[in-house]
């Protein structure tokens, strides 16, 4: 999807999706970034929340752009959605396009932050090395730092996609396709202890077992690892954070979505030093390569 004429649907399915967290004027807080990507946006479209100790954080509009539109801050930058920096988190993404194929990019907007968060995407079938992503000009230190627990843990050539949050001057690596020997107990806790983590509840722990995929956040200037997500599709509303959250899982069960076949769900669990937390992705539009994209571990 692209162009003006959906413009008002994604307008109605935004208002109906802050609506169920009783959140006002999302439409207003649509129009800059609907204006600005109009022509280039494409599927998947996916609404993202996030809850903690059972408050609504945000409702994000994430949206995905082909690798010919270019660095999606450049767009947001010349439609006045962010502000020019000379912080060297602008030239990642530069060094991303120019020396790595990458398949397409995406946008984490705030319905009540704004333009938070930026993907670069690598296509499924050609995931890349760690190795290779470390030795990027550009790439900030924490990668390096933890490349041998990455690959110890069987991490190394899995890296699906980074991503930026350039107003926290954080970033994420996301590590795809993990096998479920990766995520039981056994193997997670050495590995959360190498990464200077807790140990997790017993709630997230049951979760992580679960799930596919896992991305770590760090900051610019420092190693240290601020927190890990991990993540997993289903259908079913009431997976497991949604007991622990059901504010989630109302989301679930009622968030718009305009494809055909069961509703897509994407779960994640996050951990920090001090907290542990929940989110939810639910996939508005939907496309056979985000179905790939967001898929259960084998």
């Amino acid at each position: 999807m692209s162009g003006k004429a959906d413009t008002e649907r994604l307008y109605a399915a935004a208002a109906k999706a802050a609506g169920l967290l009783d959140m006002a004027g999302s439409r207003d807080r649509m129009r800059p970034v609907l204006t600005a990507f109009q022509d280039v946006l494409t599927d998947p479209v996916v609404f993202n929340m996030v809850t903690k100790g059972g408050r609504i954080a945000d409702l994000s509009f994430d949206f995905t752009l082909p690798a010919s539109a270019g660095d999606p801050y450049e767009i947001a930058l010349a439609h006045g959605l962010v502000e020019e920096t000379d912080h060297p988190v602008r030239t990642l993404f530069s060094d991303l396009h120019a020396r790595l194929p990458v398949q397409g990019y995406g946008v984490d907007y705030g319905l009540g932050a704004g333009f938070n968060k930026t993907y670069a995407f690598f296509p499924l079938g050609d995931l890349r090395s760690l190795a290779e992503l470390a030795a990027l000009p550009s790439m900030p230190p924490g990668l390096s730092a933890h490349l041998h627990s990455f690959t110890d843990h069987g991490l190394d050539g899995k890296v699906s996609a980074i991503a930026i949050d350039y107003a926290h001057r954080t970033w994420n690596v996301y590590f795809n396709g993990l096998p479920a020997e990766s995520v039981r107990r056994e193997a997670v806790l050495p590995m959360l202890h190498a990464f200077g983590l807790p140990e997790p509840s017993g709630h997230l722990l049951d979760f992580i077992a679960t799930s596919s995929a896992l991305y770590p956040t760090f900051g610019w200037d420092s190693s240290k690892i601020e927190r890990i997500s991990f993540s997993t599709r289903t259908t079913d509303p009431q997976a497991l954070p949604a007991h622990i959250e059901p504010r989630l899982g109302e989301f679930a069960r009622n968030a718009p979505y305009a494809y055909e076949g069961e509703r897509v769900l994407v779960y994640a669990g996050a951990l920090s030093p001090g907290e542990e937390y929940y989110k939810l992705a639910t996939y508005y539009r939907m496309t056979s390569a985000a179905h790939d994209r967001v898929r259960s571990a084998s």
